[in-house]
C-alpha cells in the first residue's frame, strides 16, 4: 500500500487537520510516509507498528506532529535517527510522553538521540540491538522517564549502577539482557519510586544486598531464572511493605539461623516459587512466612521438595485464594480439606505428589465454583467420587496415574461443563460406549492405560448424535476388540486418535478417510491386516502410527504427496515391495521407520531430497545394493514438530494485574505424546518431548547392502546414532567419520570392512558405545580420549586387531596376508572336514563351546533375515580356522 493512494484526493491532498489519533499498523509503509503526513497537525498519538520502515529516520520528518503524545514504531527495521541542527537549536517533540521502539535494529546511542524529549515518561525498547553499557546520563530528561524497557538485550550488569539518574522511574523491565554476576550495592537501590521491577531470564546470583530493602514502593518483583540464593524467611523483601507480587522462579532456597523470626510487613497477592529447591538435603518444610498471608489470590509452590501433609490452611487464611498450584512435591498422606469453603477457588493443581487413600467423597464441598482439578501422578486408589459429575463449573479434571478402580460415573463424561477428562493409566473398567457418543462438551478425551473393555464396532450409531465438540480421543492401551468401528468416520471434527494396543482386527475402515481434520493417528499394536486405505493422501494428516500390526502389501500410494506428513511409523508388519520413487513428496517427512517388514529393492536416493529427515530406520529388511552417498548431504535438522506441546502456566509481570498467561494453563494443546521408539547404544529406546526433538539417526542394519561405506556420510554432523551393522559392505571405515562429531553411538559390526580403524575417530567426543565386531579389521586399536572406555566386545572377530583391550601384543600379530583364508572353491567336501573339526573343538574345549553357542544366539535374536546357514559357515571360518 502507496500512503499517497490513501491521502490524495483527485490531486488534491486530503488534509485532516483534525485528527488526533491514526492507526497505520501492518502496512507496507516506508520512512517516507512521515513526509506526507507533515500536515496532521493535532495527531496525539501515531502507531505504524509492523511496517517497512527501514534504516535511518529524519527526526525533521517528525517535526509537525507538534502535539504528538504517543508514537509507536515497534516491528520495523530503523536503526537510527537523523538529527538537524537549527540555528544551534535540536528539534524536539516536546509533548511526546510514549515512545514504543521495540523490535527494531537500534543500539545504544539511540539514548543520546533522544535527550530533548523533555516530557518522555515511557521508553520501550525491548528485542533491539542493544549491547555493552549504556550512560543513562546521555538521556538528559532521564529525571521524567516513568517506565522503562530493555527486554531482550545484551548488557552489562554495570546498567543497575547508573540506572540511579532516572529518579522518578516507577517500571523497570530487564527480562533476559544477559546480566552476569551479583547485584551490585549502589544505584539501582537509590530507584525508591520504583514499582515494578522485573531482572528474570539473566545469571544473576548470590544473595540480595542489604539495600534492596530501600525500594519501598516496589509491588511487583519478578527475579525468576537466576541463581540468587533466597533465604527461607524471605528476610530480603521483609520491609517491602507495600509488595504484592513476588516471582521467583527456579532461583535456590536456602537455609537461614533458626533464631530469625521476623514477620514481613507485606501482603502479596501472587507469589510463584516454582523449582527453588535444589538441595535434596535442606529442610522441605514450607517457607514460614506463608503463614502469616492473608490476602493471596495465585499461589505456585510447584515442583520443589516441600513434604508434610497438603497444606490446607493456605485455603483457610486466604479467602480469596483462586489458585493453589503445589505439583511436583512430596506431600503425603490422605487428601485433606480445608474446614470452611472458599468460593473463590478455580484451579487445584496437587498432582505428582505421594498422596494416599481415597479421594474424599465431599470433594467437591469446598470448592463450588472449582474449574480445574490436577490430581494426577499420585497414589489414589477407590471409586471416583460421584459429586464431581455434579460440579457446575468443572472444566478440566485430570485425575490420570493412579490407582483408581470401579466404573466412570456416565454423568460424568455427558456433562456439559467438562472440556477435557483425563482418566489415563488406572485400574478402571466397565463399558464407556455409547456414552462417549454423548459427550456434548467433551473435547479431549484421555481413557488409555486402562481395563475398559467392549466391541466398539457393534454400538447403535442411529440413536447417538455424534459429539461435534471432541477433538482427542485416546483409547490406548485397554481391551476393546472387534472390527475398528466405520461410525468413527463420522467424528467429523477429530483432530487426534490413539487407538493402539487393544484387540481390534480387520482391516482400516475406508470411512476413517472422512476425518479431514486428523493430524495424528495411532492404531498401532493390534491385529489389523490387510492394506493400508489409498484414500490417506486426502488427509492433512501430520503423525501415521500403524506399527506392529500385521498389515501387508507394498507402500501404498497412500501417502503419496502428503506434503503434512511429520512422522510414518509402519515398522513390524508384513509390508512388501520397494520404497517408491515418490517417497521424494514428503516434503515435511521428519521420521521414517519402515523397520522389520519384507521390503527389498535398493534404498531410494529420492530420500536424500527430504530436507527435514532426522531420523530413518530401515533395518531388519531385505534392501540391497549400494548405501546412496546422497545420504551425506541430509542436514538432519532439530524439528519442532516431532512433538506435541503441553500448555502451561508461567505468570510474569505486566504493571496492571500482577501477571499474564504466555500459555493458558486451561487449554493444554494435548496430552496425547508422540513417542518414536529406536535403537541406538545397543537398546531400544523410546524418545518424546524435547529428548525427541533433537534426536537424530539412521538404521540401516540387517539387510543385504554391499559395497564400501560411502565417505560422504562423514558429513553428517548432527548425527546422534549410526547403525550399519549385519549387512555385507566392504572396504575400510570412512575416516571422514572423525567429523561426526555428534555422534553418541556407531555401530559397523558384522561386515566385511577391511583396513584399519581410523586413528582420527578418537576426536568423536561424545561416542558413548562403539562397535566393529566381526569383520575383517587388522592393526592397533586405537586408545585414546573415548576409545579408552571402549571394552573388548567392541572389536571381537577380528583376527587381526591387536591392542590391550584384545590382550593382544601388536609387535606379535600376524598380517592378514600371512595367513590363509578359506576360499570359496574348497566345495562341500572341505566344509564338511571344517565343521567336523570344529565340533570336535568345542567339544573338547569348553571355553570356545561358550563362545560358539554365544555367537549361535547373537545370530538368531539380532537379524530376522540373515541367510543362517551362510552366516554361521563365514564366522566359522573367520574366528576358528
Amino acid at each position: 500500500m502507496k500512503l499517497y493512494k490513501s491521502f490524495v484526493d483527485g490531486g488534491r491532498k486530503l488534509e485532516l487537520t483534525h485528527l488526533e489519533e491514526l492507526n497505520l499498523d501492518g502496512n507496507l509503509f516506508n520512512t517516507s510516509a512521515f513526509a506526507s503526513l507533515n500536515k496532521l497537525s493535532n495527531l496525539k498519538s501515531l502507531s505504524i507498528r509492523v511496517n517497512e520502515l527501514k534504516g535511518s529516520i529524519d527526526m525533521k520528518d517528525l517535526e509537525a506532529f507538534i502535539k504528538l503524545r504517543e508514537l509507536d514504531m515497534s516491528y520495523n527495521e530503523l536503526r537510527d535517527f537523523v538529527i538537524h541542527q537549527d540555528g544551534g537549536r535540536i528539534l524536539e517533540l516536546t509533548h511526546l510522553e510514549e515512545l514504543n521502539l521495540d523490535d527494531n535494529l537500534f543500539n545504544t546511542s539511540v539514548f543520546a538521540s533522544l535527550n530533548k524529549l523533555s516530557n518522555l515518561k515511557s521508553l520501550s525498547l525491548w528485542g533491539n540491538e542493544l549491547k555493552g553499557s549504556i550512560d543513562m546520563k546521555e538521556l538528559n530528561v532521564s529525571s521524567n522517564v516513568e517506565e522503562l524497557y530493555l527486554d531482550h538485550s545484551t548488557l552489562n550488569t554495570n546498567i543497575l549502577q547508573g540506572i540511579g539518574v532516572l529518579s522518578s522511574l516507577k517500571t523497570l523491565s530487564l527480562y533476559d539482557c544477559g546480566l552476569i554476576g551479583p547485584l551490585p550495592n549502589h544505584g539501582w537501590c537509590d530507584l525508591r519510586n520504583l514499582e515494578v521491577l522485573d531482572v528474570s531470564g539473566n545469571a544473576l546470583e548470590g544473595m540480595l544486598p542489604h539495600c534492596f530493602s530501600n525500594l519501598t514502593s516496589l509491588r511487583e518483583l519478578d527475579i525468576s531464572g537466576n541463581h540468587f540464593q533466597i533465604p527461607l524467611s524471605f528476610a530480603p523483601f521483609a520491609n517491602l511493605s507495600n509488595l504484592k507480587a513476588l516471582l521467583s522462579n527456579e532461583n535456590k532456597m536456602v537455609t537461614e539461623p533458626s533464631f530469625y523470626t521476623s514477620i514481613p510487613k507485606f501482603q502479596l497477592e501472587v507469589i510463584s516459587l516454582p523449582k527453588c529447591i535444589t538441595s535434596q538435603q535442606l529442610s522441605c518444610k514450607l517457607p514460614t512466612f506463608l503463614y502469616y498471608q492473608y490476602d493471596l489470590r495465585y499461589v505456585d509452590l510447584s515442583h520443589n521438595n516441600f513434604s508434610g501433609t497438603v497444606p490446607t490452611w493456605l485455603l483457610e487464611n486466604n479467602t480469596k485464594l483462586e489458585d493453589l498450584i503445589l505439583k511436583g512435591n512430596s506431600f503425603t498422606g490422605p487428601l485433606s480439606l480445608p474446614s470452611a469453603p472458599n468460593s473463590k477457588v478455580s484451579l487445584i493443581d496437587i498432582s505428582q505428589n505421594k498422596l494416599q487413600g481415597q479421594i474424599p467423597a465431599n470433594l467437591c464441598s469446598p470448592f463450588p465454583h472449582l474449574s480445574l482439578l490436577f490430581l494426577s501422578k499420585n497414589a489414589f486408589e477407590g471409586d471416583i467420587p460421584p459429586c464431581l459429575s455434579g460440579m457446575k463449573d468443572l472444566s478440566i479434571l485430570d485425575l490420570s496415574n493412579n490407582q483408581l478402580s470401579g466404573r466412570v460415573p456416565e454423568e460424568l463424561i455427558t456433562k456439559n461443563s467438562l472440556t477435557i477428562l483425563r482418566l489415563s493409566n488406572n485400574n478402571l473398567s466397565g463399558h464407556v460406549l455409547p456414552v462417549i457418543l454423548n459427550a456434548n462438551g467433551l473435547s479431549k478425551l484421555y481413557l488409555d492405560g486402562n481395563n475398559f473393555s467392549g466391541e466398539m464396532a457393534n454400538v447403535d450409531v442411529s440413536i447417538s448424535e455424534f459429539p461435534t465438540s471432541l477433538r482427542e480421543i485416546n483409547l490406548r492401551n485397554n481391551k476393546f476388540y472387534g472390527n475398528l468401528p466405520r461410525w468413527m468416520g463420522n467424528v467429523s471434527f477429530l483432530e487426534r486418535l490413539a487407538l493402539s494396543q487393544n484387540g481390534f482386527e480387520g482391516s482400516i475402515p475406508m470411512e476413517f478417510c472422512n476425518l479431514d481434520r486428523l493430524e495424528f493417528l495411532d492404531l498401532s499394536e493390534n491385529n489389523l491386516f490387510g492394506s493400508i486405505p489409498s484414500c490417506f493422501n486426502t488427509l492433512n494428516i501430520k503423525h501415521v502410527h500403524l506399527h506392529g500390526s500385521r498389515l501387508s502389501g507394498p507402500l501404498p500410494i497412500a501417502f503419496y504427496n502428503i506434503s503434512s506428513l511429520v512422522t510414518l511409523d509402519l515398522r513390524g508388519n508384513n509390508l512388501t515391495g520397494s520404497i517408491p520413487k515418490w517417497i521424494g513428496t514428503l516434503s515435511s517427512l521428519s521420521i521414517l521407520i519402515l523397520k522389520d517388514n519384507h521390503f527389498h529393492g535398493e534404498v531410494p536416493v529420492q530420500l536424500c531430497k527430504l530436507d527435514s529427515l532426522s531420523i530413518i530406520d530401515l533395518s531388519q529388511n531385505m534392501f540391497s545394493g549400494i548405501i546412496p552417498s546422497c545420504l551425506g548431504n541430509l542436514t538432519l535438522p532439530m524439528e519442532t514438530n516431532k512433538t506435541l506441546t503441553n500448555g502451561r502456566t508461567i505468570p510474569s509481570l505486566t504493571g496492571d494485574g500482577f501477571m499474564k498467561t504466555l500459555v493458558d494453563y486451561s487449554n493444554p494443546s494435548s496430552y496425547i505424546e508422540e513417542v518414536i521408539e529406536f535403537t541406538t547404544k545397543s537398546r531400544f529406546l523410546s524418545y518424546e518431548g524435547n529428548i525427541l526433538t533433537y534426536m537424530t539417526g539412521i538404521d540401516l542394519s540387517c539387510n543385504n547392502l554391499t559395497g564400501h561405506i560411502p565417505p560422504e556420510l562423514g558429513n553428517l554432523s548432527e548425527i546422534y546414532s549410526l547403525n550399519l551393522s549385519h549387512n555385507k559392505l566392504t572396504g575400510v571405515i570412512p575416516s571422514s567419520f572423525a567429523k561426526l562429531h555428534q555422534i553418541e553411538s556407531l555401530d559397523l559390526s558384522y561386515n566385511n570392512l577391511s583396513g584399519e580403524i581410523p586413528n582420527q575417530l578418537v576426536e568423536l567426543n561424545s561416542l558413548e558405545v562403539f562397535s566393529v565386531a566381526y569383520n575383517n579389521l587388522s592393526g592397533s586399536i586405537p586408545e585414546k580420549a573415548q576409545f579408552g572406555t571402549f571394552i573388548e566386545n567392541s572389536y571381537e572377530g577380528n583376527p587381526f586387531l591387536c591392542g590391550a583391550i584384545l590382550h593382544k601384543s601388536c609387535s606379535k600379530t600376524d598380517s592378514p596376508s600371512t595367513i590363509s583364508a578359506v576360499s570359496e572353491d574348497k566345495g562341500e567336501d572341505g566344509l564338511i572336514v571344517a565343521l567336523l573339526t570344529i565340533f570336535v573343538v568345542l567339544y573338547i574345549n569348553p571355553y570356545w563351546r561358550r563362545a560358539w553357542f554365544s555367537l549361535v544366539g547373537k545370530c538368531i535374536t539380532t537379524c530376522r533375515y540373515s541367510n543362517v546357514g551362510k552366516f554361521l559357515t563365514y564366522h566359522i571360518f573367520k574366528r576358528y580356522v
